[in-house]
């Protein structure tokens, strides 16, 4: 990029309150941050055994269950790591022989590549399309369906439907969890990280499952099969009806992820975030529409993402515009970085506010004249 590009300076008026549109770790709330520092004294570094965290836990455990209106039935719950530890534990703890994945992108390829790699499970079944698009689960003879709510790499989302009467139903919503909405009917264990729509940071997972799910974990945890203990869906079980996790958890990390979720409980639960995800990703869309140089890149609309945006840019480099974008203060809006395509990737998480994104859009559009 040269010293011209680099000198490009955006006039404050058109600039975003919050310059902050990573897809993940994504933008954190201000007043969550806030609160968690009015806290602090009596709440970080106190054991994670100890009432006043385990508080946290339930409160955050609740406030999921009423956020996805779960059947009384159901339970939340939570363990150390993400999703890609949730994969490694799910290979152990839910998948009892045989799985069938859809791969459309990095993420939902990876729990696929971790059950072929496991000695104990037979090879699964993977249907593949290319990113962009989105396969379409198939009733098999299977005992595990593994889908993904929103392919993060690429902005695709996914419908969700059990494929068959037979076989639990797995749903990575590690993007979608609080922003869009899913039938507890179609699934039976919807598992996610709070790094993204929940407004949280890593280190942790969470799930909500079934009667179908918990009895598979209490099964195959109390089976001969051996799961490292950090890995065993049984222990984090019964960690979770204690309102703990196995080993010290990232206290800040849960509590950020329960504000987040008390906020969107109280500013009317899911139809509210799912609605202000829409508003903000329709103005992406249609900005990236109305441009010569610029094209949604997922091409069938009823797949685009509400919290991920992917737009590809012709005759202007797109790396070059996030570069301008950071050194003005708006960050994380470069593409995913094993995509290798030409293109911005935009965030609209229920945190981030629908004036900011018009004003993205309008910086953008200010860096495209300045280059020309």
């Amino acid at each position: 990029m040269s010293a011209t590009e680099t000198s490009i300076s955006l006039p404050a008026g058109l600039l975003p309150k919050d310059g902050r549109f990573g897809s993940g770790p994504s933008k954190v709330r201000q007043e969550a941050i806030s609160a968690l520092f009015e806290l602090a004294p009596n709440y970080l570094g106190t054991s994670h055994r100890q009432k006043t965290v385990r508080d946290h836990v339930s409160r955050l455990r609740n406030g999921l269950s009423s956020l996805f209106q779960l059947p009384a039935d159901w339970e939340v719950i939570l363990g150390n790591g993400g999703t890609t530890l949730f994969w490694d534990a799910a290979s152990f703890g839910l998948i009892e022989s045989v799985s069938q994945h859809l791969a459309f992108g990095e993420f939902s390829s990876k729990f696929a590549t971790v059950v072929q790699k496991a000695p104990h499970l037979g090879e699964p079944e993977i249907i593949s399309s290319e990113p962009g698009t989105c396969p379409s689960a198939v009733s098999s003879n299977v005992d595990t369906y593994a889908l993904t709510h929103n392919e993060t790499s690429t902005g695709v989302m996914a419908p969700l439907g059990r494929p068959s009467n037979d076989g639990l139903v797995l749903v990575d919503a590690t993007s979608a969890a609080g922003a869009i909405s899913w039938d507890p009917n179609e699934v039976d264990c919807y598992y996610f990280a709070p790094q993204k729509a929940l407004a949280s940071d890593g280190g942790l997972w969470l799930a909500a499952c079934s009667p179908a799910a918990l009895e598979r974990i209490e099964r195959l945890s109390s089976a001969d099969r051996w799961s490292p203990a950090g890995l065993d869906l049984g222990i984090a079980l019964a960690n979770s009806r204690q309102q703990q996790t196995y080993n010290t958890p990232s206290l800040a990390t849960i509590f950020l992820a329960a504000e987040t979720v008390e906020w969107i409980n109280k500013s009317g639960g899911l139809p509210w975030a799912e609605q202000r995800c829409l508003q903000s990703s329709g103005i992406i869309y249609r900005w990236a529409t109305d441009r010569s140089f610029a094209q949604p890149f997922v091409v069938d609309a009823d797949q685009r993402s509400p919290v991920v945006c992917t737009v590809d840019f012709e005759g202007v480099d797109a790396d070059t515009v996030s570069a301008v974008l950071r050194a003005n203060g708006i960050i994380d809006t470069e593409s995913y970085r094993k995509l290798g395509r030409n293109q911005l990737r935009l965030a609209t998480f229920p945190s981030v506010d629908p004036e900011d994104v018009e004003a993205l859009c309008a910086c953008i559009d200010y860096i495209v004249d300045a280059l020309d």
